[in-house]
């Protein structure tokens, strides 16, 4: 498969630049895979597509304030081409550091950096008086470690008092509180991006929800650069999948799996709840099962799901690994990409504050 094969022309005013209020009073489609049946709705219409005893999985991952200003400051290993330091050169150049995951050793982060060549190893990035890093190793991928002094929680805790919300950057308004890019479940800190999905839902949709039967269950996948990161390469399958983090309780396991065993339906909120799901199946012959770590799973056309029986989602970027992974769901790239033309016609609302998918 090459990345063009899922293309398709966005008209720039088509890209919303901030929720609909109430977020339930979003537009729905509602694709029927088998017949390709096309509704058009509004989201507090979902209730009706629902049944006692469906299983909704939704990602409960909170995001942070991940995206940071920062200056340079050399060190004694800082040297120019002549091999000599240049303070002059390099001191108090502003640079973004942009945090996706910490990684296994203390205070070790891995970033994205902007500009990149400015930032070099051995260099200090000064965010404020109290907050810094070290950068450690520029990767051949374009990430970069940096170490902090501070633990992963201080790291959040200050990122959040310093740094800014990671707003995406087809979004020009920039004027959005911290609260206005969460899901209203939000609970344990560590997204980069919100995953979006989960938008549309208000407390009184979930009351209604709950009087209907429909049984509630959570995972927890924080958005880092497996989510967000475009797809570069021409073959689909040349693109690297880079790993997230995630949890599924025992709790929810149970859910899962009685459900499933009672041909109730497993309905995910999200492609991160997907790639949740169907990863950790994947590594557990089918099964979901408690689990506490990494998955990189990329979920292209030809993939068998075996956990999600339906899916709710928004509309995603052209060429990205999110709509391979929608596409792969319905099972028929053409009809996917036709109703993306579609939604275009019938102006919904695309991306991350946009409007809202149905898929069963």
């Amino acid at each position: 498969m090459h990345t063009t094969d899922f293309d398709y022309h966005l008209p720039p005013e088509r890209i919303a630049q901030k929720s609909i209020e109430p977020r339930d009073h979003s537009r729905l489609m509602v694709i029927q895979r088998d017949s390709h049946v096309v509704e058009h709705r509004h989201f507090y219409d979902v209730v009706e597509y629902f049944t006692s005893g469906d299983v909704v999985v939704w990602n409960n991952s909170k995001v942070f304030k991940a995206r940071l200003t920062g200056r340079l400051e050399s060190s004694d290993r800082d040297i120019n081409q002549d091999g000599v330091p240049d303070r002059a050169l390099l001191h108090q150049r502003e640079v973004e550091i942009f945090l996706v995951r910490p990684m296994q050793n203390q205070g070790v982060w891995k970033v994205l950096g902007k500009p990149g060549r400015r930032i070099v190893p051995g260099m200090i990035v000064r965010f404020a008086p109290d907050f810094y890093c070290e950068v450690m190793v520029k990767e051949k991928n374009g990430t970069i470690l940096v170490q902090f002094p501070d633990t992963e929680d201080e790291v959040r805790r200050k990122a959040n008092q310093y740094g800014s919300i990671p707003i995406p950057p087809y979004v020009k308004d920039e004027v959005h509180a911290l609260e206005s890019y969460q899901t209203v479940y939000a609970r344990p800190e560590g997204s980069v991006a919100a995953p979006t999905a989960g938008f549309h839902f208000t407390p009184e949709l979930i009351e209604r929800l709950k009087a209907k039967g429909v049984v509630f269950a959570e995972v927890t996948l924080h958005v880092g650069l497996g989510t967000f990161l475009p797809v570069k390469a021409e073959r689909v399958e040349d693109h690297t999948m880079h790993s997230e983090w995630v949890e599924i309780s025992g709790e929810t396991a149970n859910i899962i799996t009685r459900a499933r065993h009672e041909g109730q339906r497993i309905i995910a909120v999200g492609t991160t709840t997907v790639r949740t799901l169907e990863g950790v199946a994947s590594l557990h012959q089918g099964e979901i099962v408690p689990y506490r770590g990494d998955i990189n799973i990329f979920i292209t056309p030809g993939f068998q799901f075996r956990i999600v029986d339906a899916l709710i989602t928004n509309f995603h970027l052209p060429k990205s690994t999110l709509l391979m992974l929608v596409s792969a769901f319905v099972g028929d790239r053409e009809f996917v990409l036709d109703c993306y033309r579609t939604a275009v016609e019938e102006q919904y609302r695309f991306y991350s504050f946009g409007d809202a998918m149905f898929i069963s």
